[in-house]
């Protein structure tokens, strides 16, 4: 397990702002991850998508860093979505309610799909 977490921001056109996370979502991510969002909601991001592709490990602390992103897009009104999760973060990101608030996809590919038609995976 490293504690080490790089994440980069790209844009989709005028669909969504991806912020691909590479590397396990500790509480050594919290930095990095928060930067990252505050970075793009200031930019005007209404449609952001979390992508996990390159990410192997998530443990409770790195879901109650996604728990605070979450709620605070809530407040913001923006749409935030998730995608590349093994089947494993996807039952569980379902079971701790994360579901509730933040769509899950397959793929970003899926993610912007859906954005772009207005759909909930």
């Amino acid at each position: 397990m490293s504690d080490e977490i790089q994440v980069s921001v790209r844009t989709l056109g005028d669909v969504a702002t991806v912020i691909d996370l590479m590397g396990d979502v500790t509480t050594f991510a919290e930095e990095a991850i928060n930067q990252a969002y505050q970075g793009v909601s200031s930019g005007g991001a209404v449609n952001i998508i979390f992508n996990f592709r390159e990410n192997d490990y998530i443990n409770s602390a790195g879901i109650a860093i996604l728990i605070g992103v979450v709620t605070e897009a809530r407040k913001r009104e923006q749409k935030l979505v998730m995608t590349g999760l093994s089947a494993h973060f996807q039952k569980i990101f379902r079971m701790v309610g994360l579901t509730q608030y933040a769509d899950l996809y397959p793929s970003v590919d899926d993610a912007v799909s859906a954005l772009r038609n207005g759909g909930s995976g």
